[in-house]
């Protein structure tokens, strides 16, 4: 049996065809009943979008049924139709299935899934901080005060500490700073949990070992990579991170253009990040020398993205291969 499931948010479609691609069923279920479901064509196969919530749904499926995930926009590419309805939707899911055309993607381990919620908590709660210290320059100007005020810095708490503001501003800045405060506590918390968890895995101490990148930066590339051998080569890696460039080719004409930028933006930035460290601060001397030479020939932003797809070719081969950083002619 070939099940297609359209997953919602507390409910699910579910369409069922059999080896002769005839729908025999059609019904809607709630989320946490469909473990019945799969139990009753126990053996069959089942495909599903990769949405936000469905790894608890991939797990209890996986039970009794061999499942697979797909793409997103590559099922909507190869779709059949325009329409857009639940079941209409389930059924093309069990289609593409039945035809054996589903463009799968990737379903990360469990322990990846862990790091990911880590570090994605962790930028979760950065947003939200960053949030109320912009709300903070707002009840500043609302009251003409155009100073230049880093609500997260020492001098700048301290400026706000000692200001006086007429109600109710002033009971407003005393409650977003108070946010600010039980902000930074848990994310300081949630840092020592990130550090323990980089410490305690293998892939993360070895990305440790490129100048630039430290416990949280380690986590987020390995999390939002994941396994390194699902990869045959280092510009799949580049590729899915979104460091390649767009090329446009027309007639005899070839053009390559700005990164793709598909992929993780966490990876990128992390990574671009780590140039910045490992070039300006450590004075790495693989990295460096290859940054001011693009420099040279183009600019600082587009020095920095270059030689952070560098550093994602040197940490695809560090983990295929197991090894440290140590990259030619530079002792790490």
């Amino acid at each position: 049996m070939f099940l297609g499931i359209d997953i919602h948010k507390r409910e699910a479609q579910v369409a069922v065809r059999n080896d002769d691609g005839e729908v025999i069923e059609q019904v809607r279920v709630k989320n946490t009943d469909l473990g019945e479901i799969a139990q009753q064509y126990a053996g069959g196969e089942a495909l599903l979008e990769a949405t936000t919530n469905y790894f608890y749904i991939y797990d209890m499926l996986s039970e009794y049924l061999d499942v697979s995930v797909g793409h997103p926009p590559k099922l909507k590419a190869i779709a059949r139709t325009d329409k857009k309805t639940d079941r209409i939707d389930a059924k093309e899911l069990s289609r593409l299935l039945w035809l054996g055309s589903v463009p799968e993607s990737y379903v990360p381990t469990g322990e990846i899934r862990e790091c990911r919620a880590l570090v994605r908590g962790r930028i979760s709660l950065l947003e939200k901080r960053t949030s109320f210290a912009n709300k903070i320059h707002a009840l500043l100007l609302d009251n003409g005060i155009t100073r230049k005020i880093k609500p997260l810095s020492v001098k700048g708490r301290a400026f706000l500490d000692e200001l006086s503001l007429p109600a109710p501003w002033d009971g407003l800045l005393s409650s977003y700073l108070a946010v600010i405060d039980t902000l930074t506590e848990e994310i300081d918390q949630l840092d020592e949990r990130i550090d323990q968890r980089a410490e305690g895995c293998r892939e993360t101490q070895l990305l440790m070992t490129i100048p630039g990148i430290a416990h949280y930066s380690a986590l987020v590339i390995y999390a939002e990579i994941g396994e390194i051998d699902r990869f045959d080569r280092a510009k799949e890696v580049v590729r899915y991170v979104g460091l390649n460039p767009v090329i446009r080719e027309s007639g005899d004409s070839r053009f390559k253009g700005s990164i793709s930028k598909n992929g993780s933006g966490k990876v990128r930035w992390v990574l671009v990040q780590a140039v910045h460290s490992a070039v300006h601060t450590v004075g790495d001397e693989y990295l460096s020398r290859f940054y001011d030479r693009i420099k040279r020939r183009k600019n600082k932003q587009k020095a920095a993205v270059a030689t952070a797809r560098k550093m994602l070719v040197s940490i695809y081969h560090m983990l295929d291969r197991g090894e440290v950083y140590d990259p030619p002619g530079v002792t790490a």
